[in-house]
């Protein structure tokens, strides 16, 4: 079985929550007996294929970009190569240049594509997009949400919900590595022993204005992992805040933000808008055994935080609310210490990378006989 992965960027240029998504993918589904290959859109140099913990990386120029859309001529005729090298084609959605290059590549292998997230912000080019948008979803087999929530949620899955299926993110731990005693004292000696974390790209929609202004007037130290676009926004307004117990400590590799992530009191997210379709971090936090707070925004973030099982979900864009279940947590440590115990339990009974791979093998299994059946059932109507 092989399957041909197309999305617009992957390792070992960024490593947000989608790549982390289909690099455990193909990590889980390559121990099935499925060969992987990731085509993807880079500004590197040097593009030669890359093999990657048991799969292959291929990239093509990125020639420009329109509202965060990466184009590439290149990814054409790559595309077309690739996809008639393999059995499956799972696509990754958004990303509109993708819906283009399908039809342009004449793709005709069985296809799937993963839904991650609604198109929230560009309301004006999303009606120009609309039209190709149906079009690729249509002609796709099937397509897979990433949590209930979503599915229940999403006006655009609402329109194909007899070829959509729910399938969650999973995460294998052992492939995250184990930080070492000196790694842990150092993070111990500069961050503290009680602590919230947050991880992530420092985008729009990731809410953080709001965990600032909720711990505006508390002392509780905040650890605040990675970069992105608005890091000197939220800087500033930390600054204008005065908040001395916030920390940003920038985009870290994998050894410090397990680090973190081990020795954190509990996982803050405040995401308020619903291009946060799942948050891989939040479940990092979940997997590690944290109590979590989260925002209901009808997505996967519900799914994997219960409120009050897991951790605290409040409104989103709330910071009183936000502030207030965080001093929940930390004048309550037996309370959080049992949130982060079922936390572990619901990361080990619905979101394993085993679990995902296998639900996704069993899936390409299926698209692939479907499509011969069908195949067969033409060339004998035409004889």
């Amino acid at each position: 079985m092989r399957v041909l992965h197309f999305y617009k960027t992957y390792y070992p240029d960024t490593v947000g929550g989608i790549e982390q998504v289909i690099r455990q993918l193909a990590v889980g589904t390559t121990l099935l007996g499925v060969s992987n290959v990731v085509l993807s859109l880079s500004r590197a140099k040097d593009l030669e294929p890359i093999e990657f913990e048991g799969h292959t990386v291929v990239r093509v120029p990125l020639d420009f970009e329109i509202a965060s859309n990466g184009f590439s001529i290149a990814a054409l005729k790559a595309l077309a190569r690739l996809a008639d090298e393999c059995d499956v084609v799972h696509y990754h959605f958004p990303w509109p240049f993708m819906d283009l290059a399908h039809f342009i590549s004449r793709v005709s292998k069985p296809s799937l594509v993963t839904y991650h997230s609604d198109i929230v912000r560009q309301k004006m080019l999303l009606r120009l997009y609309q039209p190709l948008k149906q079009r690729f979803l249509r002609s796709i087999d099937a397509i897979v949400a990433t949590s209930p929530n979503y599915m229940a949620s999403s006006a655009v899955l609402g329109r194909y919900r007899d070829k959509t299926r729910i399938i969650t993110y999973g995460l294998d731990k052992t492939i995250y590595p184990t930080p070492d005693a000196e790694r842990l004292a150092y993070w111990r000696d500069k961050v503290g022993i009680k602590f919230f974390l947050f991880v992530g790209v420092l985008r729009y929609y990731k809410g953080l204005h709001v965990l600032l202004d909720a711990v505006e007037n508390t002392d509780y130290p905040v650890v605040i992992v990675g970069a992105g676009p608005i890091e000197l926004e939220l800087k500033a307004h930390a600054a204008r805040l005065g908040l001395a117990h916030v920390m940003f400590v920038g985009a870290l590799d994998d050894a410090d933000k397990v680090a973190l992530l081990t020795l954190c009191y509990a996982m803050a997210f405040p995401s308020h808008l619903r291009s946060e379709a799942f948050g891989i971090s939040l479940l990092e936090g979940a997997m590690f055994g944290k109590p979590m707070i989260s925002s209901e925004i009808g997505t996967g973030t519900t799914y994997i935080n219960v409120d009050g099982d897991t951790g605290l979900v409040v409104p989103p864009d709330d910071s009183a609310a936000f502030g207030k279940a965080m001093r929940t947590l930390w004048e309550n440590p037996a309370l959080a210490a049992e949130m982060g115990e079922r936390a572990a339990l619901r990361y080990e009974e619905l979101f394993t990378a085993e679990r995902m791979a296998a639900n996704y093998t069993a899936l390409y299994r299926e698209l692939v006989a479907k499509h011969a059946a069908t195949r067969l059932a033409r060339e004998g109507a035409g004889g």
